[in-house]
């Protein structure tokens, strides 16, 4: 069952990889979107604001494939000098407290997500969007990436407590 869950997990955090990178592209749209409207003479409002939303998401709905992947910057250097029980000691302290800023970070996401629809506050842009819309992907990215965290969390544990026994 936990092999199960692990590949749903994996696949979720290949899903939000794909995602952030569909968000990647629209930047890239719209950004030479505005730029093609400038050399044409004619302005579209707006497409700063999409960017930068697009940027956003796309930076939060990569971190749990990132971290999955092993891409983000690690203190492995520092680890490899440690000896193997300081070493473990050192990861299962890392990730507890990753895990813990992860899931306070995504809870404030959360709740900022929440208090603007329910106050339906819009942006300050030309488009005067609700504001929500565009913090969707930051709250569901750093949602996945805290998911992500608390998964290697629990599998590091697991797989060395099995370790031990094996």
């Amino acid at each position: 069952m936990l092999c199960k869950i692990d590949n749903y997990l994996k696949k979720l955090y290949r899903l939000s990889g794909y995602i952030a990178a569909i968000f990647l592209i629209l930047v890239a749209i719209f950004i030479l979107t505005g730029i093609a409207s400038r050399l044409f003479g004619f302005y579209i409002r707006g497409l700063a604001e999409y960017s930068g939303y697009c940027m956003a998401a796309s930076s939060f709905l990569a971190l749990a494939y990132t971290f999955g992947d092993k891409g983000h910057i690690r203190i492995t250097l520092f680890l490899e000098k440690a000896n193997e029980n300081i070493k473990r000691f050192l990861e299962i302290w890392c990730l507890a407290i990753s895990t813990f800023f992860s899931g306070f970070l995504s809870y404030y996401f959360i709740k900022m997500l929440i208090i603007s629809f329910d106050f339906k506050e819009r942006s300050e842009g030309a488009d005067e969007i609700y504001i929500w819309i565009p913090q969707l992907g930051v709250a569901i990215g750093s949602l996945i990436f805290f998911i992500c965290i608390l998964h290697n969390f629990i599998s590091f544990i697991l797989n060395k407590k099995l370790n031990n026994h094996a």
